[in-house]
């Protein structure tokens, strides 16, 4: 579901049920600070440890690089780790980690059609 576009609370309870989960529109509503969700400006849900990352990534990425299995970040000076520590905290499937330096990222991915699709990923967040 992280990477569907969440328009409507409705939306996220039909998404929900298609997941297996029981719940209404009522429930999620209720609910849905709990569940660490944020209405964006551009009218969609997203979880606030995307948003760090997405912060992070437009604010300080300037360079990414799919290599087989793994992405290279390279990042403004000095910021680096928290880069890699908001890829740790998105808990993207295809991610088994990173390694940070001061100014590289180097994401270990599961395979490497992973390392295009979150090299892609990345890329999406920065506007490219």
């Amino acid at each position: 579901m992280r990477s569907d576009v969440i328009r409507t609370q409705r939306d996220l309870v039909q998404e929900l049920r298609q997941k297996g989960f029981t719940c209404t529109q009522a429930t999620v509503s209720r609910d849905i600070a709990d569940m660490g969700l944020e209405k964006l400006s551009e009218g969609r849900y997203a979880l606030s440890e995307d948003l760090y990352l997405q912060r992070m990534v437009v604010d300080f990425v300037l360079g990414v690089e799919s290599v087989g299995n793994q992405v290279v970040i390279n990042t403004e000076a000095s910021t680096a780790p928290g880069i890699g520590s908001a890829i740790d905290a998105a808990g993207l499937t295809d991610v088994i980690g990173t390694i940070a330096g001061y100014n590289t990222v180097l994401v270990i991915c599961r395979n490497t059609e992973a390392a295009e699709s979150v090299a892609e990923h990345i890329c999406r967040i920065r506007g490219e």
